[in-house]
């Protein structure tokens, strides 16, 4: 089984591609951790994606969909595997498309987490971190019982990240919209795209994602 899990930044794609492996024995697959692994090993892609990289250049779709090529050949991959990153716009899907289509492979599904975009924008805008202990918070959704106290450890100590914050996010969804969102009827098209509700707790995320891949 192909499949491709689709969102914006934010709505947990990583989260659920990491139980997607554990739970369906599907490799996951980061375009940005295949694309070091190839610069590393030397392949005859992966230098030409160095060469690019190292002349300040974006990475072509090209280039992206050969190292997917190369590394859908191995034996983990062979029970089929996940895909969080790619495509990120309707060009890079036919690339994809059509390098499946030369080895005999097809996507199976493509799975929307569909998510508010205004409580996405509280839920990580308003999260922070304990500085001692990692418990995560959230000013909107999980303050601290006492404020400025942790409830774990009772550190007195928070960061944020700093591209938490409402520009950024906002920036990065409006991203989203004008290079994903196309991917969406494209797939509809096909009749493989699914829609989860990305809003709802990780476990029921989980549950409604085995549904699709269980009917795919």
């Amino acid at each position: 089984m192909i499949v491709i899990l689709l969102g914006p930044p934010g709505a947990g794609k990583g989260t659920q591609a990491k139980r997607v492996q554990q739970h369906h024995n599907l490799m996951q697959l980061s375009t940005g951790d295949m694309l070091r692994e190839a610069c590393e090993t030397g392949s005859p892609i992966g230098r030409q994606a160095r060469a690019a990289m190292d002349a300040g250049e974006l990475v072509s779709d090209e280039i992206v969909v050969g190292i997917i090529a190369e590394r859908i050949e191995r034996d983990d991959c062979a029970g089929g595997f996940l895909l969080d990153g790619f495509p990120r716009n309707v060009a890079q899907a036919r690339a994809l498309d059509a390098m499946l289509a030369e080895k005999g492979r097809k996507l199976d599904a493509v799975v929307e987490m569909r998510v508010d975009e205004e409580a996405l924008v509280k839920r990580i805008s308003g999260r922070f971190t304990c500085a001692t202990c990692k418990e995560g918070y959230n000013d909107y959704y999980k303050r601290p019982k006492m404020d400025g106290i942790c409830d774990v450890c009772g550190g007195n100590e928070f960061f944020r990240r700093d591209d938490d914050n409402e520009e950024t996010v906002r920036n990065r969804l409006e991203t989203y919209r004008a290079q994903t969102k196309p991917l969406l009827p494209y797939y509809e098209a096909r009749g493989v795209l699914h829609t989860v509700d990305g809003m709802a707790g990780i476990d029921e995320v989980e549950r409604q994602v085995a549904e699709v891949l269980k009917a795919a």
